[in-house]
């Protein structure tokens, strides 16, 4: 069942390059229909728009009626509000992907509003570090579970709960060996600085990370693909450099070809005792052909059983193809991110190097059981397409997330909790595969009413920034439930939590925020 679920998901994903080479775009989807749910009628909410794959997107809250690039995205609509005594069930994938926020702030720093249809509230929230402790000694993971009400409610009061999952931290001295390939787009729409050039500075990081034993190939594809490196030790990393300099730009796209040589030298390199993974770094648009779909289909999903992961990674704004990147990653076993500058590749290639490359926990997901008696009723923020069926939770042949060494992955409820209610709010339930020993693990933690915070601003602070920043995710999203609340009401958070935190990115927030609210208003 697992192996015809990926099979039908990926022939999705490949139906999708082809319509999109051909400018095209499918429909978009909208969330998951329950008829267990509160939301408010047609009038009342906005309609999920539909995008485009490579046509100019009008976004609401944006003075000008054009983007200023193509772009695709896909919209994945947003959770309802769910009554616990129809549905006290909140079953969802992990995902640490992060792309989503980065393409907003590309876009601010170019001076637009991102378009709603990039928005995942979840990636935004991902991008920040929570303040996790490390999970107790000889456990993978530890579930940290925190509230408080939210301030962006005035006529009812509504608690925010954050479910943090934060994974065991393996030392760069101690990560596996890993056998990389990557795959990289050289087609004319990579040529420019931010594109292949970030590409090439990007890579050259990397090889300063690399132990002796890790083994590099590279694959390059324009309008056909070709090695450029066949696998080379870690410690030759001049003749890598070399090979990673002499990259050019080059013709048409054709992805196929480019994966399809890719996976074939990822084995060629394979070795058990390693990491082994594909990494395609591109733009997201490609052309392939119809006709040799399925058998490229067939050759990723092999290789995903063998134990070869595919990590995406997005370069560039004009022409990109952020959908494709996020659901080729997601279904390969892997992450996707977005790189728009030399800091980002810093964070991916150096400071979050082991858990960019090693993999803790194969099929993560969480479920969240809602005590009926204490909640009213409650709306996962975020992951509209991580969705899992409640009975699948504990189905081991169902896909659900990947996460990497040292990564936390959080997740906000909106809840709202019955009046004087006391006693067990929620149970918080993992389920994983350990990518080593293939046992599955489950592990649990309650939350409790007298956990919760009763004023937003003696909560803890990372509960109180997932919070602002979530909300400001909703209101770029222009998602129903983020009405109540402005940019203003944000930016005023923003500047007030950020006297706690002594980082470059909590300013780099509050600086995104001010801008947004200018392109807003």
């Amino acid at each position: 069942m697992k192996t015809l679920r990926k099979a039908l998901s990926l022939c999705a994903l490949f139906l999708l390059l082809f319509v999109t080479a051909c400018g095209a775009a499918p429909a978009a989807t909208e969330a998951p229909a329950s008829a267990d749910y509160y939301l408010p009628s047609a009038t009342e909410a906005p309609a999920a728009a539909e995008s485009s794959a490579f046509s100019p997107q009008q976004n609401a809250q944006s003075p000008s009626s054009q983007q200023p690039y193509d772009m695709f995205f896909q919209d994945y609509g947003v959770n309802p509000s769910i009554d616990t005594e129809d549905d006290n069930l909140s079953t969802f994938a992990l995902d640490v992907d992060t792309g989503s926020y980065t393409v907003m702030r590309n876009y601010l720093n170019d001076g637009n509003l991102p378009p709603q249809d990039s928005v995942r509230v979840e990636e935004y929230v991902n991008y920040f570090d929570h303040g996790y402790a490390s999970p107790p000694a000889h456990q993978a993971f530890g579930i940290y579970v925190d509230g408080g009400p939210s301030p962006f409610t005035e006529t009812e009061r509504y608690d925010m709960m954050r479910v943090g999952i934060q994974g065991y931290e393996v030392s760069d001295e101690d990560r596996k060996d890993a056998a990389l390939t990557f795959v990289i787009d050289v087609s004319g729409s990579m040529d420019m600085d931010n594109r292949l050039g970030l590409v090439k500075r990007s890579l050259e990081l990397l090889v300063e990370q690399l132990h002796r034993d890790d083994t590099v190939s590279i694959v390059v594809y324009g309008s056909d693909a070709r090695v450029v490196l066949e696998p080379t030790a870690g410690s030759e990393s001049d003749r890598i450099l070399d090979a990673i300099y002499s990259l050019q730009p080059e013709d048409a796209t054709n992805a196929e070809a480019g994966l399809r040589l890719g996976y074939s030298m990822a084995m060629e390199a394979f070795d058990p005792q390693k990491i082994n993974r594909v990494i395609l770094c591109s733009d997201g648009v490609a052309n392939v052909g119809q006709t040799e779909a399925d058998s490229i289909l067939e050759e990723i999903h092999r290789h995903v059983e063998r134990g070869v992961t595919l990590t995406t990674i997005g370069f560039g704004m004009d022409n990109y193809n952020d959908t494709l990147m996020e659901q080729l990653a997601d279904n390969g076993n892997g992450f996707y991110a977005y790189v728009d500058d030399m800091d980002e590749a810093r964070k991916l290639f150096i400071d979050e190097i082991t858990g960019t490359l090693q993999t803790i926990a194969l099929d993560a997901k969480v479920q969240v059981e809602f005590n009926p008696d204490v909640v009213m009723r409650y709306r996962l923020v975020g992951y509209e397409n991580r969705a899992v069926a409640d009975e699948d939770f504990r189905d081991n042949e169902v896909d659900a997330g990947e996460i990497g060494a040292g990564h936390s992955v959080t997740a906000l409820y909106e809840v709202k909790l019955y009046p004087d209610a006391h006693g067990k709010v929620a149970t918080v339930f993992m389920r994983w595969e350990d990518p080593d020993t293939h046992q599955v693990v489950e592990i649990s933690q309650d939350y409790d009413t007298n956990q919760i915070a009763f004023d937003f601003e003696e909560a803890d602070p990372y509960f109180q920034r997932a919070v602002v920043v979530a909300e400001y995710a909703e209101i770029l999203k222009g998602s129903y439930w983020a009405e109540e609340s402005s940019m203003d009401d944000v930016y005023d958070e923003a500047r007030r939590i950020s006297r706690y935190f002594d980082e470059n990115v909590m300013q780099e927030f509050v600086d995104l925020v001010r801008e947004a609210r200018r392109r807003i208003d």
